[in-house]
């Protein structure tokens, strides 16, 4: 079947907003006074539904349980991570405007917007699959398309040791940081298993707790049967009813936490997941976070600039790292080198 055949076909059903179900492309083919065979029409029902419905070209890396990352660079740039580095595909897309109409409608899907006003999007898919897109100018020559697969099975803590993500006697020293109820930290950079890492050491958490998870977009998936999770949201179109991380995690301090998660710490939410700020938290909710960079000196001092955006005069007390020495632990995640990704040690913060 030509590409001018689908157009046909597909501006047919468009028109009548009907689902390209085999029937109705068979009906769209022969108005357009062609006639094929049943393997030809439901090859061409399949490829339409999974244009018009799924994630079109992307649905079989997608489908494959071994990817956690699929990266559209252009059109015929299509990158995955099956968890040993950046694999060029042979997936392609008929041209550029295809990789725009299939990031438009996938935020749509996600309820969010996506246009020339408003050229990127960070949103999670109705399946949990997290995407991130931004339109050209911003982006040059091509939209680029980011989708990370979130798998709804948590790993245990053997596994990742079996996998080599955690190192000979790291598996130890991790049960010893959960039963102690310490705070800890999880650091790394894009990609390198801070999710993977977090939601494994939340699955060890005794089943009498309570965790809640405060987060951007909900990627968490522990093993634990007492979960609570809660999700920020933007502004709608008329800027209203923007929920922001840190409204979570104020919110989850009322919802007597046995452990508290936060998602992500980018900006304010620091100030509010800080332990010695927080009554609850000093009463005995665990605090647990992830950070995308390794806590060094260096991305403390970046990390206390940050609190200027809470809009709170940030005090020469505040920024002392006394303050922030309730923080026990911290698990560097990172790949070292290699493409895939492992926890390499557990120590306590460098703070100044």
């Amino acid at each position: 079947m030509t590409a001018r055949m689908l157009d046909a076909v597909r501006q047919r059903l468009a028109e009548s907003g009907a689902e390209p179900t085999p029937a109705r492309v068979a009906a769209a083919l022969r108005a357009q006074g062609r006639l094929l065979g049943d393997a030809e029409v439901l090859g061409a029902a399949e490829e339409l539904r999974c244009e018009l419905v799924g994630t079109g070209t992307l649905e079989p890396l997608l489908a494959d349980p071994s990817v956690t990352d699929v990266l559209v660079s252009a059109p015929d740039r299509v990158w995955v991570d099956r968890g040993a580095g950046l694999e060029l595909t042979g997936v392609c897309f008929a041209d550029a405007a295809a990789v725009r109409r299939l990031a438009q409608r996938l935020a749509a899907a996600a309820g969010r917007r996506l246009d020339d006003a408003r050229p990127w999007v960070d949103a999670r898919l109705p399946d949990g699959t997290r995407m991130h897109a931004v339109l050209p100018p911003v982006a040059v020559g091509s939209t680029c398309l980011s989708l990370r697969v979130v798998r709804p099975k948590a790993f245990s803590l053997a596994e990742l040791v079996g996998a080599g993500t955690v190192p000979p006697g790291g598996e130890a020293v991790l049960r010893a940081v959960v039963e102690a109820r310490l705070s800890y930290l999880i650091s790394g950079g894009t990609g390198t298993g801070k999710t993977t890492l977090l939601s494994t050491l939340l699955g060890l958490v005794g089943e009498r707790e309570r965790i809640v998870l405060a987060e951007d977009s909900a990627e968490l998936r522990p093993d634990h049967p007492h979960v609570v999770r809660l999700e920020s949201r933007p502004a709608n179109q008329e800027g209203a009813g923007r929920v922001t991380l840190r409204d979570l995690v104020r919110q989850a301090l009322r919802m007597r936490p046995d452990r508290l998660v936060v998602g992500e710490v980018r900006g304010p939410e620091s100030r509010s997941s800080s332990p010695r700020s927080t009554p609850a938290m000093r009463a005995g909710a665990a605090p647990c976070t992830r950070m995308r960079r390794r806590m060094s000196r260096r991305g403390w001092r970046r990390w206390v600039r940050r609190q200027g955006s809470t809009g709170r005069r940030c005090t020469a007390s505040w920024r002392r790292p006394s303050r922030w020495s309730c923080i026990s632990r911290e698990a560097r995640a990172g790949r070292g080198g290699s493409p895939r990704s492992m926890c390499w040690s557990v120590t306590r913060p460098v703070w100044w």
